[in-house]
């Protein structure tokens, strides 16, 4: 996972097209046309997993979930998973690299997920996970009821263009010090590589718990979600059962030492109402998945236990 220095480095995505409203596009909104391609252990699936959930574009994207990791081959289907699909469900694939040598026979990087799929045109439309989010936040709007278009959202949506700017400003160091920090800390195969981005990752987390402690707000931005929650939430979600142990991400704990940053993640996991439409978050969470791919991509001989629970309860 690190090259020879020691440093996790990862890699930019290869398929950059956009589903978009114009019937005119090359990849038009329309429904039962693509699919979403993720696995419940990673995080960069899990946010369009969430986007995908709060949205309720169930009916209009097929949606399949992949079991397992191979050392060698990547994503893998395992029927003896519960919850997953036991095989590709277009083409009857065990393997997701085979769907994108299907979209480019001379494809020579990594199998990511999340995955956005072209039935008719039979190719990959995305493997970048922020920008397979933002289509969902609007493009398939005209299918879905008044009350779950983005122009009829509180606050402006998800991303209001009032808060354009700000959230783009925090995705940047949250992308790099928090979202990409653990893997860069957890994959660092040098101490120095290692020391590297620990120290930065728990400022940035100090970063987010005084953001949240000065804004007196229950979301990053105020009273309601935006793209900054659903893309920190997988990291934060998966910090105190994963990255801590497996990841030795161990200076603190999120529940422990970040109680701003834990109310927050807490908030949005337990919230079962229309504002995350009936607990997107919740229910997108699975942290067996969570814990046992993080233990296998660490090759570690067993899977860490706790913490008990894995999240704590709304009113702690």
């Amino acid at each position: 996972m690190a090259d020879a220095d020691g440093q996790f480095r990862r890699q930019i995505s290869k398929f950059r097209n956009f589903v978009t409203p114009d019937p005119n596009s090359p990849f038009p909104a329309q429904p039962n046309r693509y699919v979403l391609y993720i696995h419940y252990g990673c995080p960069w699936a899990h946010r369009a997993n969430i986007v995908y959930s709060l949205k309720g574009l169930e009916p209009l994207i097929q949606r399949s979930i992949i079991g397992s990791k191979d050392d060698e081959l990547g994503w893998k289907y395992d029927a003896s998973i519960p919850g997953t699909d036991a095989k590709d469900p277009l083409y009857g694939f065990t393997y997701l690299r085979e769907l994108y040598f299907k979209a480019d026979p001379g494809y020579a990087a990594r199998f990511t997920v999340p995955m956005l799929w072209d039935k008719e045109k039979e190719t990959v439309v995305s493997n970048e996970s922020s920008e397979i989010i933002r289509m969902f936040y609007s493009a398939f709007d005209e299918f879905l009821p008044e009350e779950k278009r983005e122009v009829n959202q509180p606050g402006g949506g998800l991303f209001p263009a009032a808060l354009k700017g700000q959230i783009e400003e925090m995705n940047e160091w949250v992308y790099d010090t928090v979202n990409n920090g653990v893997y860069k800390t957890g994959f660092a195969n040098t101490q120095s590589a290692y020391e590297d981005h620990l120290y930065p990752l728990f400022k940035s987390l100090q970063r987010l718990e005084d953001h949240l402690r000065e804004k007196g707000t229950p979301y990053l931005f105020g009273e309601h979600i935006t793209e900054a929650d659903i893309r920190l939430y997988p990291t934060i979600v998966r910090f105190d059962p994963a990255y801590y142990n497996i990841f030795s991400c161990n200076l603190k704990m999120i529940r422990q030492d970040f109680p701003k940053l834990d109310e927050w993640l807490r908030r949005l996991y337990w919230d079962e109402s229309g504002k995350t439409n009936g607990g997107a978050f919740k229910k997108t969470t699975n942290f067996e998945a969570i814990k046992g791919g993080y233990a296998s991509a660490k090759k570690c001989k067993v899977t860490p236990a706790g913490p008990d629970p894995y999240i704590l309860p709304l009113k702690a």
